[in-house]
C-alpha cells in the first residue's frame, strides 16, 4: 500500500489539522515526520476547538493509529500536557500513539539559547517561537543531539548533562540571564511520561505497515514555503517541510508516496518576518484578518494577511510534486465584492511568475487579476450548491495551477468540507 502525504502550501496556518481529521478515517495510521511544537494543528469537534502541537491530527478517531516521526523534535513537558488533554477528551493513547525513537528532544537550555539568539538579533529578528527547535535541529545536525531513544539507556542522565553543559557554555557568549532551575525539574518528570509510551523503531515499524498493506497518511507542519532549504530563507523554519521530508523524516523510500494533497487557503496569511509579496497593509487586511481570525493557534500573535498568491503556490506545486489541492476558509472572503488573486510579480522592470532568489531583498510588486465576490457560502453541502461566482474562482485557481481541487472548505466544522467532484 502506498503513503499519501498531506501539507500546506503557504507559510503555515493553512488549516492542515482540520483536513487530517477529515481524512484520517480512510487511513490506517496518520504520521507527523518534522516539525516540532511551534505546529498548531486546530481542530473543532462537536464545536469543542482542539490545537494539536506535536500529536498527529487522526487521534480522535478509531481507525487509524498516530505516529511520531523521527523527523520531529519534541518537547516531553509539551508532549505531557498535549497528551493529558486528549486523555481527558476520551483519546486513547496507549493503544493510538506511538513514538520513533530516533526522534529528537528540545532540552530546557535549547528554548533558552532560541531566546538569546533571537533577542540578540534586534530588529533583524526572524520571527521564533521561541520552542527551542531551531537549537534542537542544529544539535542534530550537529550530531550531538539527544534522542527519544536514550531516555532508555543507563547513561541517559550522562548524555543530558554534557549537552546541557555544552549550551551553557554557549549561553556565556550572549548577555542573557536565565534560571533553568524549575523548568529542568519539570522536564525529567516528563521524561519519566514519556517512557511510558509507545517507542518504536519508526522505519521498521512502517515498512511493516506497508509491507501488511496498510495505508498512511503522512501530516506536515508548518507550511512549504518556510522549507529551510526552498522557503523565503532566512525567514523559514528549521526543517525541511515539503514532500522529500515525508521520507526522511519517517523512514520510507520514494517510491511509496501515491497521492500529495496541497493545503491552501482562499487567501495567504503568514506569520512573524520575512517577505510576503501580496501582504495587504490596510483596511483590507485588517477585514481578512478579523474575519478569518487569524491568530497563531501556537503563541497567539496575529498573522499578517494578503490575497492568494499563484506564483508561490506554483513554485510549492512543483517542488512537493502535488496532485491534488484542498482550498480552506472560502468562506472569509465572504465579505467581499471583489476577490483578488496575484498571478505574477513585477521585480525592478521585469514581470515573473517565479519566486526570485533574492526574494528578501527585491522590490516586489504583485499583479493582480479581479474576480466578482460570492458574498456568502451559506449552508452548501455540494459544489453545485456554492455560489457560482465561488464555482468560478476554484475553477480559476485548477486552471492557473494545473492542479485539480478536490475539496473546498467553508467553515471550521468537519461537515463543512466541500468535495468538489
Amino acid at each position: 500500500m502506498a503513503v499519501d502525504v498531506l501539507l500546506g502550501l503557504q507559510w503555515g496556518d493553512e488549516g492542515k489539522g482540520k483536513i487530517v481529521d477529515f481524512l484520517a478515517p480512510q487511513y490506517d495510521a496518520v504520521a507527523r515526520f518534522q516539525g516540532g511544537p511551534n505546529a498548531g494543528h486546530t481542530l473543532y469537534i462537536n464545536g469543542k476547538k482542539h490545537v494539536l502541537h506535536t500529536i498527529p491530527s487522526g487521534v480522535f478517531h478509531d481507525k487509524p493509529i498516530n505516529i511520531i516521526g523521527n523527523g520531529v523534535v519534541i518537547d516531553p513537558i509539551t508532549f505531557q500536557a498535549e497528551a493529558n488533554k486528549l486523555t481527558e477528551a476520551g483519546a486513547d493513547l496507549n493503544k493510538k500513539l506511538f513514538i520513533a525513537k530516533k526522534a529528537h528532544l528540545i532540552l530546557p537550555t535549547h528554548k533558552i539559547l532560541d531566546a538569546a539568539s533571537e533577542a540578540s538579533k534586534g530588529s533583524a529578528k526572524i520571527g521564533s517561537t521561541l520552542k527551542g527547535i531551531g537549537p534542537t535541529y542544529m544539535d542534530k545536525t550537529g550530531r550531538n543531539g539527544l534522542r527519544v531513544g536514550d531516555i532508555l539507556s543507563s547513561n541517559f542522565l550522562q548524555k543530558y548533562n554534557a549537552l546541557k553543559e555544552k549550551h551553557e557554555s554557549l549561553l556565556k557568549l550572549y548577555d542573557y540571564s536565565y534560571d533553568i532551575t524549575a523548568a529542568e525539574k519539570e522536564w525529567m518528570q516528563s521524561i519519566s511520561f514519556l517512557r511510558s509510551m509507545n517507542l518504536i523503531d519508526c522505519e521498521y515499524f512502517i515498512q511493516e505497515m506497508i509491507s501488511n498493506g496498510k495505508s498512511i497518511l503522512a501530516e506536515g507542519a508548518q507550511g512549504s514555503m518556510l522549507d529551510i532549504d526552498f522557503g523565503t530563507y532566512p525567514f523559514v523554519t528549521s526543517s525541511n517541510t515539503i514532500t522529500a521530508a515525508a521520507c526522511t523524516g519517517l523512514g520510507i523510500a520514494p517510491k511509496h508516496i501515491a497521492e500529495v494533497i496541497g493545503i491552501t487557503k482562499a487567501y495567504c496569511t503568514r506569520v512573524g518576518s520575512g517577505p510576503f509579496p501580496t501582504e495587504l497593509n490596510d483596511e483590507t487586511g485588517e477585514l481578512l484578518r478579523k474575519e478569518g481570525n487569524e491568530f497563531g493557534a501556537t503563541t497567539g500573535r496575529p498573522r499578517r494577511c494578503g490575497w492568494i498568491d499563484i506564483p508561490a503556490l506554483n513554485y510549492v506545486n512543483q517542488l512537493n510534486g502535488v496532485s491534488q489541492l484542498i482550498i480552506t476558509k472560502a468562506d472569509v472572503l465572504n465579505i467581499f465584492d471583489e476577490i483578488k488573486i496575484c498571478t505574477s510579480y513585477k521585480v525592478g522592470n521585469q514581470i515573473s511568475k517565479q519566486i526570485p532568489f533574492d526574494i528578501c531583498d527585491s522590490t516586489i510588486e504583485s499583479q493582480y487579476e479581479s474576480m466578482n465576490g460570492w458574498k456568502s457560502t451559506g449552508n452548501a453541502n455540494s459544489l453545485k450548491s456554492l455560489p457560482v461566482a465561488l464555482q468560478q474562482f476554484v475553477q480559476h485557481i485548477e486552471q492557473l495551477t494545473n492542479v485539480k481541487v478536490t475539496y473546498i472548505s467553508v467553515g471550521p466544522e468537519r461537515e463543512q468540507l466541500i468535495a468538489c467532484n
